[in-house]
Formats: C-alpha cells, sequence, structure tokens
C-alpha cells in the first residue's frame, strides 16, 4: 500500500517567532494595568469611607504642605534683617580696615623719608650719593629719567546673540605682565613699576583668581608698566617677543595694547624688605673705595626731599 505523501513535506518547517516591537505598539499598556482599569470600571469611584478617608489624607497633606511653606517664608523674612545688617557691617568693617591701611603706609613713607634725611645728614657728601645710587639700582629709593610706558587693557565686555547675557571678556594675564617687564629688562630698563608698584630683584607677579598681584600687593587694569631706560629701550622693546605676540593678540581679542616715550618719568621706591637674618661681611669694603655698580645717565635717583643730587 502506497501512502499519498504529507501536506507540505519535502519543505522545511515554518517557524514562528514572537514580534514584540509590533506588539508594544499594538497593545502598550500591560495586562495588568488594564485589568486594573476594567476592575475600576465595573465597580466605580470608592465609595463610603474609602472615598471619604482618600480625600481626608489629601486635603490634610495640603494643608501641611501649605503651613510649612508658610512658616519657611516667614522665617526667611524675619532673618532678611540680620543677614543685610550683618553685610552691613562687614563691609563698614572692610571699609574701615582699608582707611586704616592706607593712613599706616602713608606714615610708613613719611617715616621712611625722614629716616633717609636723617641718615644723609649723617653721611658725607661722597657716601650719601653713594648710597642712593645703590638705592635707586636696587629699588629702594625713586628714580626719575626718560623712558616708556607699555599701557595693557581687558577687551571690552560682549553681549552673547543667543542667551542676551554679557559674555566675560579676553582678560590680560599676569603672565602678560610677566612677558612684558621680562623684555623690557632685556631691552635695557633700569628701573621698572607696575602701576606705581616698583620691582626689585625679589618682586613677583602672580594671579589670585582673577586679580594679579604685584610682590602680593593687588594691581587692577588698565595696567601700565613704566620703565626708566636708554633712548634705544623702546625700539628693542618694540622688537621683542612680548611685544608682538601682545600686538597679534590685541588684534584678534580686542585687548588694548600701546607702547608710548615718556619723558621725565619719575618711579616710587618699593617698600621696605623685611630681613629675616644677617651675616657680617667676611671683607668689608672701605666706605672710600670705588668698587660697587653705577647707575648709568638715564636714571637719576632722587634725595628724600624730592631733587636730584
Amino acid at each position: 500500500m502506497t501512502g499519498t505523501p504529507r501536506e507540505g513535506q519535502g519543505r522545511a518547517d515554518r517557524v514562528y517567532a514572537p514580534d514584540f516591537l509590533t506588539e508594544l505598539f499594538r497593545n502598550p499598556l500591560d495586562p495588568g494595568y488594564l485589568d486594573a482599569a476594567a476592575h475600576r470600571r465595573e465597580s466605580g469611584p470608592p465609595s463610603g469611607w474609602r472615598g471619604w478617608s482618600a480625600r481626608s489624607v489629601s486635603l490634610v497633606v495640603l494643608v501641611l504642605l501649605g503651613f510649612l511653606f508658610a512658616v519657611a517664608y516667614k522665617q526667611t523674612l524675619a532673618d532678611e534683617p540680620g543677614r543685610s545688617q550683618a553685610r552691613s557691617g562687614l563691609v563698614a568693617q572692610i571699609k574701615e580696615r582699608q582707611a586704616e591701611a592706607d593712613r599706616l603706609a602713608v606714615r610708613a613713607d613719611q617715616l621712611r623719608e625722614e629716616v633717609a634725611r636723617q641718615r644723609e645728614l649723617a653721611l658725607s657728601g661722597s657716601q650719601a650719593a653713594r648710597l642712593r645710587d645703590l638705592e635707586a639700582g636696587t629699588g629702594m629709593g625713586r628714580v626719575r629719567g626718560d623712558g616708556v610706558v607699555v599701557r595693557l587693557a581687558d577687551a571690552p565686555g560682549k553681549q552673547d546673540a543667543v542667551t542676551g547675557a554679557g559674555a566675560g571678556p579676553p582678560r590680560v594675564l599676569y603672565s602678560d605682565l610677566q612677558a612684558v617687564a621680562n623684555d623690557l629688562w632685556s631691552a635695557g630698563a633700569e628701573a621698572i613699576a607696575i602701576n606705581g608698584q616698583r620691582l626689585t630683584a625679589t618682586s613677583t607677579i602672580r594671579s589670585a583668581g582673577e586679580a594679579i598681584l604685584v610682590d602680593f600687593r593687588p594691581v587692577t587694569g588698565p595696567y601700565e608698566v613704566s620703565a626708566i631706560g636708554p633712548g634705544s629701550m623702546k625700539r628693542r622693546f618694540d622688537e621683542s617677543r612680548s611685544a608682538l605676540l601682545m600686538r597679534e593678540v590685541a588684534k584678534t581679542t580686542g585687548l588694548s595694547f600701546g607702547v608710548r616715550k615718556v619723558d621725565d618719568l619719575t618711579l616710587p621706591a618699593a617698600p621696605e624688605p623685611q630681613l629675616r637674618y644677617a651675616e657680617p661681611s667676611v671683607s668689608p669694603t672701605p666706605s672710600g673705595s670705588a668698587t660697587g655698580v653705577q647707575p648709568s645717565g638715564s636714571r637719576t635717583p632722587l634725595s628724600p626731599s624730592g631733587g636730584g643730587r
């Protein structure tokens, strides 16, 4: 007996795989949620003590939240006068301390000039002149002469085109002042001051946040680096690396940079250094010897009374 072949024999059996993505779009809600929704439709909203308890709990929660917000707002208003008073007191103390520091600085300058006058009266003419030369060379004395002034200023603030807020302008960095001062020394400068702060062999130019400190004293823009030196100093500085770099930065970012010659420029003396220790000289130099560094003619040390030698 020959049997008939089964239907589909000779072909590969078909495999049916579940299509979860199609099922997700077709029935987006979980079956459990569907059963709960159907049960609520059949039983209706909660009635009796259950309905009243749910509404009561919601009302109590809203009342408590409103009470807490009211107490917090009242406490904030009550503490505001105290905070404002404390802030005003701190601002007043800062201004008072600044005024006191300014008075003490003026008094220190007066005492320093008095000490210098008494010292010159005790010394002979040649010894006083040599002392003024050494003070001018080390930055401890005021000097006057021809020189240049390098001015650097931050770029003006720009408004953001999207948010409308003021964007921070490109700022002058402490490294810019360092580079300018170093190239001025290389160009032949004999005395340099930044915004009236005289530079010495131990001076530092650093940053603290957005502030620039010269010998731990803050300076603000625009920054003026004043230098006394020979007549060729401006030409040599214009050819220096820092001058070329700052001119390029000024073109691209909007920073202000300029160099100008100034006649009869006066630079103040640096603050007295705080000596931590001293050692006697092994071979002290006689006072009448001609040893020592003599300043060039472009820098004139000033006597305590303000005049030249």
